[in-house]
């Protein structure tokens, strides 16, 4: 069974060739960015495209020897440095402090990229704080972290030449294999582990939709543009917890991490990308459309209220 729905969720189709690269980026000098999950995969890829078109980018990240590393190889390769950000997603308190470091250093960010992400850990792992860890990671510690960044946001939007700042969210076409939030499993409780690990990140994709897009809802007249996007099928570290019988069988048939980088990296650099505010992206670089139950306003509503609450006392 577990097969089915990795296969359900990594073998969708087989996308159209880039028509956009790397190469077509602007200059970003003067641009200030954050990408979580900066140190590998997709987002160490984003880091890499970013800085060598000029941005000052924070590599966010949890384990910073891993960091670090990145952060030397990348400078090796691109003549720029990053600079470390010490972010566990999964901690609520981590995610706090981040965005303090960060607020004391700077005085607006211009795009940030919500990449990090965890896909399919064993069931009984929880965040720090107790909540699903597949939920408490890949949409909680983000929005938490994206609410602790508005003021910087907004400050991006209005210093920017072309009046705005970006909110990229990296979700999955795997949203598209649940129809909605069952707020019962966000936490700890007999109903979340019956759920199982795979339905419990294809509703955290499917969150990371919704929240995208009520975050558009909410600030996209102050300048804010929120994107969700299906990065591609990709051969990266979220695999770890897949079975080898499993790798084996899709291997042939997924991307490397530097063709998933270029949807965000389009929606986060390109001109296009500032009419892109509340669209669903997928491979590669392109409009795409998520499932219909994900623009449902009364639900947006309710998911921020519901993370805003749990976040509220950190």
């Amino acid at each position: 069974m577990a097969y089915a729905h990795v296969c359900a969720s990594t073998i969708p189709h087989i996308p159209p060739k880039a028509k956009w690269g790397v190469s077509d980026m602007p200059n970003l000098s003067g641009k200030v960015m954050i990408v979580t999950g900066g140190n590998t995969g997709i987002g160490k890829e984003t880091v890499k495209a970013l800085l060598s078109h000029g941005a000052k980018v924070y590599m966010a990240a949890r384990n910073e020897t891993k960091a670090l590393a990145a952060i030397a190889e990348l400078c090796r390769k691109t003549g720029r440095e990053a600079i470390f950000l010490r972010l566990d997603l999964a901690d609520l308190q981590s995610v706090k402090a981040a965005a303090r470091e960060f607020l004391s250093k700077e005085s607006k960010l211009d795009v940030l990229f919500n990449s990090g992400g965890i896909m399919f850990p064993p069931v009984e792992q929880l965040t720090a704080d107790g909540y699903d860890l597949q939920f408490g990671t890949n949409v909680l510690g983000h929005f938490y972290l994206t609410q602790l960044l508005i003021p910087v946001l907004l400050s991006g939007a209005s210093h920017s030449p072309d009046g705005h700042a970006r909110v990229i969210n990296t979700s999955s076409v795997g949203h598209a294999f649940v129809s909605g939030i069952d707020f019962d499993t966000l936490r700890e409780s007999a109903k979340r582990k019956k759920l199982g690990t795979h339905k419990l990140h294809f509703q955290s994709k499917f969150a990371t939709v919704v929240f995208s897009n009520e975050l558009q809802r909410r600030y996209g007249d102050q300048g804010i543009v929120s994107v969700s996007l299906h990065p591609g099928n990709l051969k990266t570290n979220l695999q770890r917890h897949v079975s080898s019988v499993e790798k084996v069988l899709t291997a042939p048939l997924l991307y490397p991490a530097s063709m998933g980088a270029l949807t965000q990296l389009w929606a986060g650099t390109s001109p296009e990308g500032l009419g892109l505010g509340g669209g669903y992206l997928v491979p590669w670089a392109r409009r795409g459309t998520a499932r219909e139950e994900t623009q449902d306003g009364q639900l947006g509503k309710k998911l921020w209220a519901w993370m805003e609450k749990h976040t509220g006392d950190v």
